[in-house]
């Protein structure tokens, strides 16, 4: 079992001149497909090709040109609502989204707003004090993305490149659960986190991959139980929603600026009007973008070009029997097999690339504990010091196990045992033989360790006299015969004899 304990939304209360005000988040993730070609055609979703290299005829919105669906994109949004403990649909259909921009060809996108693909789910998001929240999933459902409009280029003109249009992305709808910036940016992590582990998307927040539209609105204490009882969202206020959000740190200072936009606004005796803004994280404000979009604005229609879409229980099965461990489970995994605390589970099922390597430790060393420590504390410190990632780690598992066997073993102290860590992560090399070729074995000849504690005793008679006073003062015997024996002596050996020839 994880250790979380479930609590119902505490709202973020942010104090007006007049009144408290509640935060209520809603919000739309977007995440591209991890997919080698687009949703309706067969041009490469590659990123970073030359411009408008990766456009099939049909994403250009040529004449005559049909759409034919991906099925593999298909598995991926199902595969993704299985994950996210979501209801699937059997059978689901497209719409045209009928609005002009001039990265859209077609003047149309096409997408799932009546019969989504996935229906209901949720998501536990874990927060910093150990508590964790239920968001709920309204819908995921799939759809084309637009390409790209550049700006910058040209002093008088404008340029569009299409490689991303017709690439396909999940829209991940929540219920408006979330209830503070904090729990938002959470929220999205964790969309993320088990999207990494599900092989869906590849998460990349920088390249546009996986963004987010934020619907803020504030509201009197009560305000939303009174919504939940209910369900009625005039209880909420007017939402305002942020697009295209992909930081979440920018994500938080946008929710925080836009309640107290909203706040002031309420408490002038204004009414806040209801549109899509955009934030700007160099003046660390929204600005507003154009009035929000209602569902009849866009002419919604089914697609007559493409049927609907049914699929089969028995796939569904297959795809649910051929799901990955989720983060969840591999946590509470980590910590009933290997005794890890909460937050060492945490740390080391965060990246699932971290997660394995952790896991291929410890069929080396032997030792879950031993191996979380050395994995988070000198490998994750060190790797952080180069600005590198696991997967770029010079120290493989099989020689981080190597490290750890050699302490269990008693060949080496632990201090030795850095020292030897940061040889093999500079030099390479095998830990057992770099041990022995530089002569780093640990003394354990308790008569060699005597007599190297005879001899500080013997030099030292003033402090041997105040740590029969105070016994805590033995510990500075215990560093002294370390430092004389280079580090090799046996530090539970040393303990012995220090105290035994103190009388302690």
């Amino acid at each position: 079992m994880l250790d979380l304990t479930y609590e119902t939304p505490k709202p973020k209360v942010i104090a007006g001149a007049k009144h408290d005000w509640e935060l209520v988040i809603g919000m739309e993730v977007h995440a591209q497909v991890s997919s080698q070609s687009k949703l309706f055609s067969g041009a490469s979703t590659r990123f970073g090709a030359e411009p408008n290299a990766n456009v099939a005829f049909v994403d250009a919105g040529m004449p005559g040109m049909l759409p034919v669906i991906n099925e593999y994109c298909v598995a991926q949004a199902v595969r993704t609502g299985l994950g996210l403990k979501a209801a699937i649909h059997l059978r689901s259909a497209f719409d045209r989204k009928n609005y002009f921009y001039p990265d859209l060809p077609q003047g149309y996108q096409i997408s799932q707003l009546y019969h989504p693909i996935v229906g209901e789910g949720e998501v536990l998001v874990e927060m910093g004090d150990g508590s964790a929240r239920l968001v709920r999933i309204e819908r995921i459902h799939l759809e084309q993305d637009a390409g790209k409009s550049i700006h910058d280029m040209d002093p008088a003109l404008s340029f569009v490149d299409l490689n991303r249009t017709g690439v396909a992305l999940m829209e991940i709808v929540s219920r408006p659960d979330i209830r503070g910036p904090e729990e938002a940016a959470a929220y999205v992590a964790k969309l993320r986190q088990i999207m990494l582990y599900l092989g869906t998307c590849d998460g990349n927040m920088q390249n546009g991959n996986l963004r987010a539209d934020v619907n803020v609105s504030v509201c009197l204490p009560g305000a939303y139980e009174r919504y939940q009882a209910t369900q009625d969202f005039s209880h909420l206020g007017t939402r305002c929603e942020i697009k295209n959000m992909n930081s979440l740190r920018f994500i938080q200072q946008a929710i925080e600026y836009e309640a107290r936009r909203q706040i002031a606004i309420l408490e002038a005796g204004g009414k806040v009007d209801q549109e899509t803004r955009l934030y700007d994280p160099d003046k660390g404000e929204t600005r507003s973008m154009r009035s929000k979009e209602e569902a009849h604005d866009y002419r919604y229609f089914p697609d007559p070009d493409l049927l609907p879409l049914e699929i089969e229980q028995a796939w569904v099965d297959d795809i649910a029997a051929a799901l990955p461990e989720l983060p969840d489970a591999k946590k509470a995994r980590f910590i009933g097999d290997y005794g890890l605390s909460d937050y060492d589970a945490s740390v080391l099922t965060a990246d699932l690339d971290a997660a394995h390597f952790f896991e291929a430790v410890v069929v080396e060393a032997g030792d879950g504990k031993m191996a979380a420590n050395w994995v988070i504390n000198e490998l994750f410190g060190r790797l952080k010091k180069d600005e590198a990632d696991i997967t770029q780690s010079p120290v493989s598992p099989a020689q981080l196990g190597g490290i750890i066997r050699l302490i269990k073993s008693g060949d080496i102290s632990g201090k030795i045992a850095k020292d030897v860590f940061e040889i093999v992560f500079t030099e390479g090399g095998d830990p057992a033989e770099i041990v022995a070729a530089r002569g780093l074995k640990q003394v354990t000849d308790t008569g060699a360790i005597e007599a190297a504690v005879d001899a500080i005793i013997a030099a030292n008679p003033d402090q041997v006299e105040k740590a029969k006073q105070n016994p805590k003062l033995a510990g500075w015997f215990v560093g002294q015969v370390m430092k004389a024996t280079g580090g090799k002596a046996n530090p539970a050996a040393v303990n012995a004899l220090v105290s035994a020839k103190l009388g302690l």
